[in-house]
């Protein structure tokens, strides 16, 4: 495998989860800091231009954890170069992108996924969890919330204006593709994005619902929220399922906790389901294990199982992105811009 980038996403997240799957090497990784890469990752060349890693020899594999803007051209090249590709979210920038790259991959027979490893949270797995057993009876309305408290602006890419910039951009494929594997495709968009601190040049708080018939998906995203707001809400024809704190995953990887680690994933905090006539009952949140992504990866690169997120999945993703950009720019609710066949495909 080669890693390109060693910022932020692919020394926290990606290094460690692949490092987590036996049938995964990790030996080329592209940055500008070979001595920061070394000191962590001694065993692995790294070479400071990304295509030059992306065709060495024996790669098989290339996963993109770059600035959002480079994923398009840097995953054009991996796939032109022959390698599967794993690419950090967002996906694209655009539809037409994300439909592109589909296509490539398709031509070229390679395996192309996109990083969502949030699907394999605890919180949303407790969720998914008291839908399927039907804890709520018939689900009809999901709020989903990924907040921070970080009221001062900082000097990081992600937060500066420009392509791929902000916390739509940051933290939306998240919560859209989660939406989407609870509640299936939408048929209208309607959000509003917003700047709220001080010296914010890109929008720090989003709010998109999605409509799904009668259903709704509540999204949201903000960096002022200090506390008092549940990870999940799930309302149902036979109560409510709340998921108070969310996932550890994140902070045990910050931490440096590695899956296989003595309580990695472990959850303390249960799902808590209300029927409307007594006390909550608690019900243990599942281990996550974001592992689970690139173990799922590996099968299907070597024939032996299927791609755990497809780009059928990720075009899905990126069109309820696009609408919810266009909605918020509008004042009007969009329906996703997909065709009759890439709807087929999402639910196939």
């Amino acid at each position: 495998m080669a890693l390109i980038g060693y910022g932020f996403a692919g020394r926290t997240f990606h290094t460690p989860l692949i490092r987590a799957v036996p049938e995964l090497a990790l030996s080329v990784v592209a940055s500008g800091d070979a001595s920061k890469v070394n000191a962590e990752l001694p065993q692995v060349e790294v070479i400071a231009d990304p295509l030059r890693a992306i065709t060495a020899p024996g790669i098989e594999l290339v996963v993109i954890a770059s600035p959002n803007d480079s994923h398009v051209p840097l995953a054009q090249a991996a796939l032109s170069a022959g390698r599967h590709v794993v690419v950090d979210k967002p996906f694209t920038l655009s539809l037409d992108d994300a439909r592109e790259l589909a296509s490539l991959a398709e031509a070229r027979g390679r395996v192309l996924s996109v990083f969502q490893n949030r699907r394999w949270d605890s919180d949303f797995l407790a969720i998914r969890n008291a839908i399927d057993k039907g804890m709520v009876g018939e689900p009809m309305h999901l709020e989903s919330r990924l907040e921070r408290f970080r009221p001062h602006v900082r000097l990081r890419w992600r937060e500066q204006a420009g392509p791929g910039s902000g916390l739509w951009w940051d933290l939306g494929p998240h919560l859209v593709d989660q939406a989407l594997q609870l509640f299936g495709l939408p048929d209208r968009v309607m959000a509003s994005f917003a700047l709220q601190r001080e010296g914010a040049s890109t929008p720090d708080w989003a709010h998109v619902v999605l409509e799904h018939g009668a259903r709704r998906s509540v999204l949201h995203a903000g960096m002022l929220a200090a506390g008092g707001h549940a990870r999940f809400l799930l309302h149902g024809s036979g109560g409510s399922a709340s998921k108070p704190a969310a996932d550890p995953q994140e902070a045990q990887l910050l931490a440096g906790t590695r899956p296989g680690d003595p309580d990695w994933g472990h959850d303390p905090d249960p799902l808590l389901v209300y029927d409307g006539a007594s006390a909550p009952r608690p019900v243990p949140a599942p281990t996550g294990d974001q592992s689970c992504f690139y173990a799922a990866v590996a099968r299907a690169v070597r024939g032996r199982g299927a791609n755990p997120v497809p780009p059928a999945q990720a075009i899905a993703v990126m069109a309820v992105m696009e609408a919810a950009i266009v909605s918020a720019e509008s004042g009007h609710a969009v329906a996703p811009a997909l065709t009759e066949s890439e709807i087929a495909a999402f639910s196939s």
